[in-house]
């Protein structure tokens, strides 16, 4: 095994010390790049409305609905990732190829993560769009942290986050280091706390992740029944979106994210998710609103490779 690692780290390091040819294909003539929401409007709002029925009939208190943009595209994900790169800068970006299609992510939240015993969830509730004017920002920002409505899901939230970490961490270790704080990302802001625990010493990075997926931020509260509401509600599987992406390090640590602010690219169709947290007093515009806010990155990200923007990199 030590020889075959060494023998893949000189390939890997002959590949990486090569060329790479960045250029970019011209937009083929005649190109539609068309875009198709799987979801209508007057159709997401519905399903909010039916939410809060739900809400109303003591099924959960909090459910995060998402829908769904494809368009076409020329452009491979390379190009993507780089703009995604220079516009979207995140904890966790990333490109996974798996042959016949790609991801790529540049998501802001932390699914879950072990260093030692040391758990981790950093739960992100509460969305705010940006205008890039500081002034403008910073109002938007005490009006997020004002907003009765947000306080209260990320609060839900935040104690879903810390029920994860105490299926499998030590009793009386689980806490709250940083509570609703405020990050600013390209195109929005989000209120983000940390929650931290001491895992257990029968307990491992797999029964971690175990506890924790699928988060509780893109599924909703109680998770089980929030889950089975998103089946009935939502028009087409989720498939990646909501997921997880990291690793398992050999010496037991993990790192993950959750899979938002994530597209997929497969034969010529770039495809997008993004959900917002339904609760009793929700507007349905206003959610509807939010989920284009989250996907704003994305579909700019895809513009700029289009336009060869990327390419400064």
């Amino acid at each position: 095994l030590y020889e075959e690692g060494v023998e893949r780290l000189s390939e890997l390091r002959e590949r990486a010390q090569g060329s790479i040819n960045l250029n970019r294909p011209a937009k083929p003539a005649g190109f539609d790049s068309e875009e198709q929401f799987m979801t209508e409007r007057e159709t997401f709002m519905a399903q909010v409305d039916k939410t809060k029925e739900y809400i109303r009939a003591g099924d959960i208190f909090q459910l995060v609905l998402s829908q769904r943009v494809k368009r076409r595209t020329w452009v491979d994900s390379v190009a993507i990732y780089r703009s995604l790169r220079m516009l979207n800068p995140s904890p966790y970006t990333f490109l996974l190829d798996f042959g016949d299609y790609q991801l790529v992510g540049s998501s802001p939240e932390m699914l879950v993560q072990l260093s030692g015993r040391r758990a981790v969830t950093c739960p992100i509730a509460g969305t705010r769009k940006r205008t890039g004017e500081l002034d403008v920002d910073r109002l938007a920002e005490q009006d997020m942290l004002s907003d009765e409505k947000e306080k209260a899901e990320h609060l839900m939230l935040v104690d879903l986050g810390r029920n994860d970490l105490g299926q499998v961490c030590e009793y009386g270790t689980v806490h709250v280091p940083r509570y609703a704080e405020v990050e600013y990302y390209s195109h929005v802001m989000h209120m983000v706390s940390r929650v931290e625990g001491r895992l257990n010493h029968d307990k491992d990075a797999y029964d971690l992740v175990k506890a924790a997926f699928p988060a509780g931020t893109v599924s909703g509260a109680p998770k089980i029944r929030a889950i089975q509401l998103i089946d009935e509600l939502e028009d087409v599987p989720r498939d990646f979106y909501a997921g997880a992406v990291g690793y398992f390090g050999s010496w037991g640590s993990l790192d993950t994210c959750i899979a938002i602010r994530t597209l997929m690219l497969k034969d010529g169709w770039v495809t997008f998710q993004a959900g917002a947290g339904i609760v009793a007093d929700s507007d349905p515009a206003s959610e509807w609103e939010e989920t284009l806010n989250k996907l704003a990155a994305l579909r700019q990200a895809v513009d700029m490779a289009e336009e060869n923007l990327g390419d400064s990199l």
